[in-house]
């Protein structure tokens, strides 16, 4: 059967609940979807599962869908194997009062995903003995995957630690960055907003405010900044060059030639000081001698 078949028998088998199909997906992932009042829930899948046209034998999964002040959509998919052709039933359920019939005596294996939709969406299944928390811990409070839940954890509860990531010793630091789509602090949830995390005007809460921007001294205006001051005559500006020989070195007297072993004259640069005392001088006695050597015998 097409989609457009599966829907128009399930509308012939619920009449005359207001039953309303469409087609969702396309081309080989086509799949008949068809919305049922709350009240023709638990007909809906029984019809759909004792059919001999339809014959879905099989529960695949159940879910739910937040659409906030329109409440929630409860959602069913089924599958036949023998003709190979699946359906959606799906009903709306008000927010007020989320409340369904259960299916587990028509597909007991929606038992699990009965307990999972009504821990994860608050929607209670009338008729399910078995409610009890299936994923969250015993004392988690709210329900995750409804809109309205923020699931920002270092939103809704301080730092543990002394200061604020990013903060220093002395003080400072960035403030925090909401996430997106988180609502401002003060503005949802029971948890007092957080130390650091809320500033003047983002709720009527309060909580305690970020810390105020440290204050910072003003640029002079660019023609009244202070006249640098001059050295005497000729010197050069900026500090006077330190020497890298150290204290101990004395300077040679004004006047002084070379010293012993210096190579160039005065202008050729800084002196030199000569070869290690292991070590001849190129311009020494030794280097004379093999001048006037002209490797001969006299």
């Amino acid at each position: 059967m097409t989609p457009e078949e599966v829907g128009q028998r399930m509308v012939a088998l619920l009449a005359p609940a207001e039953v309303t199909p469409s087609v969702s997906g396309g081309q080989a992932y086509a799949r008949a979807t068809v919305d049922v009042p709350v009240a023709a829930w638990s007909d809906a899948l029984r019809a759909a599962r004792d059919d001999a046209e339809l014959a879905c034998d099989f529960f695949d999964w159940l879910s739910a869908v937040d659409e906030l002040a329109d409440g929630f959509d409860v959602v069913v998919h089924l599958w036949s194997t023998t003709r190979r052709h699946g359906v959606l039933l799906r009903t709306r359920v008000p927010r007020a009062t989320p409340t369904v019939a259960s299916v587990v005596d028509v597909f007991p294996g929606a038992a699990w995903h009965e307990r999972e939709t009504h821990e994860m969406f608050g929607i209670d299944f009338a008729g399910h003995a078995g409610l009890l928390p299936l994923l969250l811990p015993p004392e988690f409070e709210g329900h995750p995957l409804r809109k309205e839940f923020v699931l920002a954890s270092r939103v809704a509860k301080p730092w543990p630690g002394a200061k604020e990531p990013g903060e220093s010793e002395a003080g400072g630091g960035r403030r925090p960055i909401r996430p997106p789509g988180v609502p401002a602090p003060g503005e949802w949830g029971t948890t007092p907003t957080p130390a650091g995390a809320g500033g003047q005007g983002e709720g009527p809460r309060g909580g305690t405010p970020a810390r105020p921007a440290r204050e910072r001294p003003a640029r002079p205006a660019p023609g009244a900044r202070p006249a640098r001051t001059t050295g005497p005559a000729g010197a050069a500006d900026g500090p006077a060059p330190t020497d890298s020989r150290g204290p101990d070195v004395a300077e040679p007297a004004a006047g002084a030639g070379p010293l012993p072993g210096a190579t160039g004259g005065a202008g050729d640069g800084p002196v030199r000081s000569g070869p290690p005392a292991d070590r001849p001088s190129p311009h020494g006695p030794a280097a004379t001698e093999r001048a006037g050597d002209d490797g001969g015998t006299s």
